[in-house]
């Protein structure tokens, strides 16, 4: 059964141009779905409204069912999504401890060790740490914040290879292993055809591939 479900979403620009034309899709729990698309389709924009940063114009964003607007975009974000963002958005005066612990619902610890990050990195300022490493932190994050839905913004897109292919699995373990439901928007063919189900953003319509 969705856990998510996308419903005749339509959203436009300022500028009155058109994004997203009734959109329709539904996300479960344990499997990770990839979302591609050209620049500009309006992947980020689909993603935000997932995630309860923005309002559609037309349509509805449902969790477990229930119209996210019904308990508040606040709500929605605190409880049921975490977000990976591609510039990852630690707070840079922090180690990688401190910065898990804003959100977390649990011991980060032995998150950040899964994730591949040594004792001694773990204390380090986090400026001080590599862009897979710092990627590594706001996954730890997501995960020690307990939300069942993991949102991903182009997580490999600053990644050399080698990290980016760790990151990957990180987010497989995440859907198949933690029962999440974990949604990346990417240019990544390597990542997208690592998904359980390959969305296709396409002239604002969703399509299935």
């Amino acid at each position: 059964m969705a856990i998510l479900e996308v419903n005749e979403i339509q959203y436009a620009y300022k500028n009155g141009q058109p994004v997203l034309s009734d959109i329709n899709a539904e996300f479960e729990a344990g499997k990770m779905y990839a979302i591609i698309g050209a620049s500009g389709s309006g992947k980020t924009t689909l993603l935000s409204l997932i995630g309860g940063l923005d309002i559609p114009q037309k349509g509805a964003i449902l969790f477990e069912r229930e119209n996210i607007l019904q308990r508040g975009l606040e709500y929605h974000r605190r409880n049921h999504v975490s977000l990976i963002f591609q510039s990852y958005n630690l707070i840079d005066y922090m180690t990688p401890i401190e910065n898990a612990e804003l959100t977390a619902k649990q011991n980060v610890l032995p998150i950040l060790e899964r994730l591949g990050l040594t004792d001694e990195e773990v204390k380090r300022n986090v400026m001080k740490l590599s862009g897979g490493q710092q990627q590594r932190v706001a996954i730890a994050r997501a995960l020690a914040s307990d939300t069942p839905v993991i949102l991903a913004d182009e997580p490999t897109g600053n990644l050399d290879e080698d990290t980016a292919g760790g990151i990957i699995n990180v987010l497989k373990e995440s859907a198949h292993e933690l029962n999440k439901c974990v949604i990346v928007v990417t240019h990544s063919n390597e990542l997208a055809t690592q998904a359980d189900i390959i969305f296709q953003l396409r002239y604002g319509n969703l399509y299935t591939i």
